[in-house]
């Protein structure tokens, strides 16, 4: 048997829980220490660095920033083990993300870029459109995916050159031409899933179960054979099992299940997440994918100076002087930051409950006022309101990027409202900051049970039902202004039960710098999934 298999095999049977008693937690990470000690020192004997450097890793992101940024951060990580690492990217998009890559390649690490030309214009898309936030509507969505496989062609034109050959490809999920490019250069196809273990579980689980399908939109159930006793409806599940009325909704259905049916073929699954986070949801899914699923996370946490941490993504909005002059004056804790990620766009109305919530609820905030269709609707009631001027020196409103990881690990944060988005989710635990909860699409409802019932560092403002990309106007208000400021003040309470949720809050911080620190679970998680490669790649050789 070869040493990534025995590796694999032993670290199975170790338990690895995320209970919501942190004293039991520990207890158990003593044990999972000790038994992961043997196997560092099994891998650190055999200088996995210095035959990780033969390796040359292709990387693909879908081009959208919740799956671009972390693809990028990702890439440095596995730069850090001395693997090769090359990154495809399209030309507006490096403009927008090369700073960052630029200053990991000057720091030693071995990045490359292979910029390609995006086919904007021959896919019925704006010219300079080549990010899904960049849509100026989401009925553009099959464009964009079409637009997206035209990248195969240019790819394949220049793979041949590539030196050394890449010994795997790296894609997200959605590209399922990249499957077609791996078979036909003969590499493994390894996907990146931007979801948590626990919705892999979840997800497969309806699939298999169907319980979805004999429930009434509003009836509640326990989604099946999970850790833990999780109930929702029907109308918070992602789109694959609630796809929407609208002929677009169906469209973006069909989508979603070609996807599915693709990565069944995958050589395995790489994920943003850790082990002492979702423990138990990751030996399950482990278990459905014969063990090559390898959570390497946190991605964010391979930032660790505050101009990466600012340059993640779009040129910040803000003058920084002054924002930070103003974050700086405000007592730990105290801030409440609103963010509801680059994707959501809330109508005015719903808009307008959000920031009368938080003024009402009296602490200080920072609110993220996205761009795009609504934006001036919005800021025509912020004139006529006279809200940025009533709240000025209390409130801070942020338009269009916000530096989020800068700002969250910021000590005058002390609560996170966030649309639950895998990254931002996760971001939110990485600052040890407890989160108001608001999911929007997509599978931000399991994210949402994830923060709130299994690390329980959550509240849920309330939101009911899943509102699809492109049906916003339509969706009404969700969440009224009453319900925002009694959740903040529920989250920043300073009794025993906030307390409580705090600490929690700071132990699963910990616990994601440990992860991806030497000798941590992420570390491991990566030095196996490099070992995997190598295995794969030297049999190949032999062949």
């Amino acid at each position: 048997m070869d040493m990534a298999k025995l590796i694999a095999q032993q670290l199975v049977t170790v338990k690895i829980v995320s209970p919501r008693n942190v004293q039991q937690s520990e207890q158990t990470f003593k044990i999972w220490d000790g038994r992961r000690s043997a196997y560092l020192k099994v891998i650190a004997d055999k200088d996995t660095k210095g035959m990780a450097s033969n390796l040359h890793f292709l990387i693909i992101p879908l081009m959208c920033p919740g799956h671009l940024i972390p693809m990028v951060d990702m890439a440095k990580l596995m730069a850090q083990q001395s693997v090769t690492v090359t990154i495809v990217i399209t030309l507006r998009n490096a403009q927008r993300y090369g700073s960052v890559l630029d200053r990991a390649i000057a720091s030693g690490l071995p990045i490359r870029i292979l910029k390609l030309r995006f086919p904007a214009a021959e896919s019925g898309l704006p010219e300079e459109c080549e990010s899904v936030d960049d849509l100026p509507s989401f009925n553009l969505s099959k464009n964009f995916f079409d637009a997206s496989a035209k990248l195969q062609q240019p790819l394949e034109e220049v793979f041949g050159e590539l030196k050394p050959k890449p010994s795997c490809i790296i894609s997200d999920k959605h590209l399922t031409w990249t499957a077609d490019v791996a078979t036909k250069y003969q590499t493994p196809w390894v996907i990146f899933d931007g979801m948590s273990c626990f919705t892999q579980l979840a997800a497969h689980n309806l699939c298999v179960s169907k319980i979805h399908e004999k429930m009434s939109d509003s009836d509640p159930f326990i989604l099946p054979g999970l850790p833990d006793n999780i109930v929702m409806t029907k109308t918070q599940l992602p789109g694959l099992f609630n796809s929407g009325n609208s002929a677009k909704a169906k469209e973006m259905k069909s989508i979603r299940e070609h996807v599915r049916a693709a990565e069944l073929g995958a050589y395995g699954t790489i994920i943003n997440s850790f082990e002492e986070l979702e423990g138990r949801y990751i030996d399950e899914y482990k278990k459905l994918k014969q063990g090559r699923v390898w959570c390497i996370g946190p991605f964010s946490q391979s930032n660790k100076n505050d101009l990466d941490k600012a340059q993640r993504g779009n040129k910040a909005s803000i003058n920084e002087h002054v924002f930070m002059k103003w974050i700086d004056s405000q007592h730990p804790g105290s801030v409440i930051y609103a963010c509801l990620g680059s994707l959501t766009c809330l109508t005015p109305l719903q808009f307008t409950e959000l920031a009368l919530g938080l003024e009402e609820s009296g602490f200080p905030f920072i609110l993220v006022v996205k761009g795009g269709g609504r934006a001036e609707e919005i800021e025509k009631w912020l004139a006529e309101d006279g809200f940025e001027e009533r709240v000025k020196g209390r409130g801070v409103l942020v338009r269009g990027w916000a530096p989020q990881v800068l700002i969250l690990s910021h000590p005058a944060v002390g609560a996170f409202l966030t649309h639950c988005g895998w990254n931002s989710t996760i971001e939110g635990f990485c600052a040890g900051v407890p989160m108001i909860t608001w999911p929007h699409f997509a599978e931000q409802f399991f994210n949402e049970r994830v923060a709130v019932q299994v690390v329980g560092t959550g509240v849920a403002v309330g939101a009911q039902t899943v509102i699809h990309l492109g049906e916003q106007d339509t969706a009404g208000i969700q969440v009224k202004r009453e319900d925002v400021c009694k959740v903040a003040k529920i989250i920043m309470d300073e009794g025993r039960e906030g307390e409580e949720r705090r600490q929690k809050a700071k132990y699963f911080k910990e616990m994601a710098e440990k992860a991806i620190e030497e000798g941590g679970s992420s570390q491991l998680n990566l030095k196996l999934f490099i070992e995997d490669i190598m295995l794969h790649t030297n049999k190949g050789l032999a062949g």
